[in-house]
């Protein structure tokens, strides 16, 4: 089955909500991150979530303001943040941003809408901010608003990887209790897997974070290959959890939020129909979540593997229409 047609402005990409539970909501992707290649993720989550599901759907990149083309080494740039006025859910896949006041406004307003909020992989430290102090707040290593945006909003910050990163993989076990939530609905324990490695995270998670899924680190980068043994995996390490946000209003936010989600990562089927699930049960939806929520992929998808440097040179929003 073809793409939505998409439209837009020369620095975002636009698919059309069509039919499905999703018509009539909004969701804005934002990509920006040097290594785990969000800028080829992202198209392909929001054409499932159009072709597949009814959503509107925006994805932003990290561009080069000189000549238009996505660059993600350029921290500072993501032009089309406005468009979070009118989003019903934002989907965060960034690393490091240092973006500049007039762009994070928008980021900052989201944030204390009480909007819902999915956080995938680096999106725990998505921001450094240098150049301007102004929303230093949201910086990953804040310690007044203790580990910014990604321990107050998301759940935890940027700590340390806890696998072997590039060598040992992940593999999906649910957590306690996990299996009766609607985010896990049509997926079985051990489906979900990604050549990316587990990230350390506190044990608990900080304030009413609920573990879903946990990490088992694998001895290998591929899903047939076996456990590793010793501390490494008792106890396991949560991957992916929700929670809720309170606002300086007092308002409360759905948050869902995974440590994997590179690129790669997006190429199983289980961990697509996580994410999914999760843009449902963050907008409310969750009765509307199928016995097995079609996550096909749209077009080809062949991820670039992860790594920095590695992103494909030359690309504009629109290439990844297709």
């Amino acid at each position: 089955m073809a793409a939505c047609a998409a439209t837009g402005a020369a620095a975002d990409l636009v698919f059309p909500g069509g039919s499905g539970p999703g018509k009539g909501k909004h969701v804005v992707l934002v990509s920006g991150d040097e290594e785990y290649r969000s800028e080829e993720a992202l198209p392909q989550l929001a054409k499932i979530l159009s072709q597949r599901h009814g959503f509107k759907c925006t994805v932003l990149f990290a561009i080069n303001p000189d000549d238009g083309i996505i660059n993600p080494n350029r921290n500072d740039n993501i032009p089309g943040l406005e468009a979070l006025a009118t989003a019903d859910l934002l989907i965060v896949a960034l690393r490091w941003r240092d973006l500049p006041d007039d762009q994070m406004q928008h980021f900052a307003k989201y944030i204390e809408s009480g909007k819902p909020m999915i956080g995938l992989r680096t999106a725990t430290h998505s921001f450094n901010f240098k150049k301007s102090q102004t929303y230093a707040k949201y910086s990953y290593n804040n310690k007044e608003f203790d580990g910014g945006f990604g321990r107050q909003v998301l759940g935890e910050t940027w700590i340390n990887h806890h696998g072997r990163h590039g060598f040992q993989s992940t593999k999906g076990i649910f957590a306690p209790d996990a299996e009766s939530h609607p985010i896990m609905k049509g997926i079985k324990s051990g489906e979900i897997w990604g050549p990316t490695d587990v990230y350390t995270v506190k044990i608990p998670l900080p304030g009413d974070s609920k573990p879903l899924v946990l990490g088992q680190v694998l001895v290998g980068m591929q899903p047939s290959d076996a456990p590793l043994e010793g501390a490494k995996n008792d106890p396991m390490m949560p991957v992916a959890w929700v929670k809720s946000y309170t606002t300086t209003s007092g308002k409360k936010a759905r948050v869902f939020t995974t440590t994997m989600g590179a690129a790669e990562d997006f190429s199983n089927d289980a961990f697509r129909r996580m994410v999914v699930n999760a843009c449902y049960w963050t907008t409310g939806l969750e009765k509307k979540i199928s016995a097995k929520a079609d996550v096909a992929l749209v077009g080809e998808f062949k991820p670039t593997h992860f790594g920095f440097g590695k992103f494909i040179v030359g690309r504009k929003p629109a290439d990844y229409a297709k």
